[in-house]
């Protein structure tokens, strides 16, 4: 007797690291995060803010990890990482966006979007090898601008992006820090890639996660593509409402 193959599950988180430091910059918190995100139990973790190296905080901020903060937080759960810088200072340091994954990272890339200004964005694709999924995983993690026409222009870099190097019948995962208080990113995210995101499929709207203490604005997303389910996540305000000004978001997503 011939049985369906079970569809793999995957539970996702995405959290602005906020550079790993509390709500204002009052206490450097990287430690604390690691145990937090630990906790959700993660199969694939998408990361904005996230320190590469920073010599000042590393002599002054008790601590401070010598190492990348996206190697700390991989430890030994997440085998595989990849980094995307986005921001670089004038001394050589820099912080971007960053995955981690149980799953192998076949090969990624980081893709500028930066607009004219002194803000710098960036996409970073990841292409994944999920057991018993039916082909490769893409994953994006996203942070875009804080000025909604950098946002339109962004998105569009996005949407051909998708077009151009994600099969159209492949699974596609994206998370990450959208900035859209306007709530604008669905209907270009739909209408060019068919994406779906997960809170607002599910409650009709999305989740609110800024400020982590009071949230307000519903800044952070996962938006899917081609796959077979997917649920969001309950995650609880603490220890999250003091580790970032983000709050992170989880869900399920069966390939």
């Amino acid at each position: 007797m011939s049985t369906t193959p079970a569809f793999p599950t995957l539970r996702v988180l995405t959290v602005n690291t906020h550079k790993g430091f509390s709500f204002f910059n009052r206490k450097f918190i990287l430690h604390e995060l690691r145990e937090a995100v630990r906790t959700v139990g993660a199969d694939v973790v998408f990361l904005q803010e996230v320190m590469g190296t920073h010599e000042m905080h590393a002599k002054r901020v008790k601590g401070w990890k010598a190492a990348p903060h996206y190697e700390f937080l991989a430890d030994t759960i997440w085998g595989a990482f990849a980094y995307g810088r986005n921001a670089i200072y004038p001394n050589g340091d820099h912080h971007g966006n960053a995955v981690l994954s149980k799953f192998p990272i076949l090969r990624y890339e980081n893709r500028d979007v930066s607009v004219h200004g002194p803000e710098k964005r960036g996409v970073l694709h990841c292409v994944l090898d999920v057991p018993g999924a039916p082909r490769e995983v893409h994953a994006m993690c996203v942070h875009l601008g804080l000025r909604e026409s950098q946002r339109s222009h962004q998105l569009d870099l996005m949407c051909h992006m998708i077009d151009a190097e994600i099969p159209t019948d492949a699974a596609l995962l994206i998370a990450g820090d959208f900035n859209d208080w306007r709530v604008r990113a669905h209907r270009v995210l739909d209408r060019c890639a068919g994406l779906v995101e997960v809170f607002q499929h599910a409650h009709g709207t999305t989740a609110r996660t800024f400020p982590a203490r009071w949230p307000l604005l519903q800044l952070d997303r996962i938006y899917v593509r081609n796959v077979a389910g997917h649920r969001p996540v309950r995650l609880p305000p603490r220890p999250w409402s003091h580790l970032s000004d983000h709050a992170p978001l989880a869900a399920e997503v069966t390939l």
